[in-house]
């Protein structure tokens, strides 16, 4: 298991649209990964599950992997959401 800890920069937080890269960016590996908030733990694969965590900025998540593609996944979750996914 692979596991790093990212916070998240975004003035409005994990909505909608860096949730769903988020969820897009878990779906492409076949590692299990996870993101855990405050003692929650949901499947980063499903879009309501992230959701669900009311993630706000300045928030630290704990992304974890487990599988054969796991360093992979922690990575590059862990870049796409440590810039901003893409918002300025």
């Amino acid at each position: 298991m692979k596991k790093d800890t990212v916070v998240i920069p975004n003035e409005t937080g994990l909505h909608a649209r860096p949730a769903s890269m988020l969820v897009d960016e878990a779906s492409s590996y076949e590692s299990e990964v996870k993101i855990e908030y405050e003692g929650q733990e949901v499947n980063a694969k499903s879009i309501m599950g992230v959701m669900s965590l009311g993630i706000s900025q300045d928030a630290e998540i704990v992304v974890q992997a487990d599988g054969q593609d796991e360093k992979e996944a922690v990575a590059a979750i862990v870049e796409l959401v440590s810039e901003g996914f893409g918002e300025e």
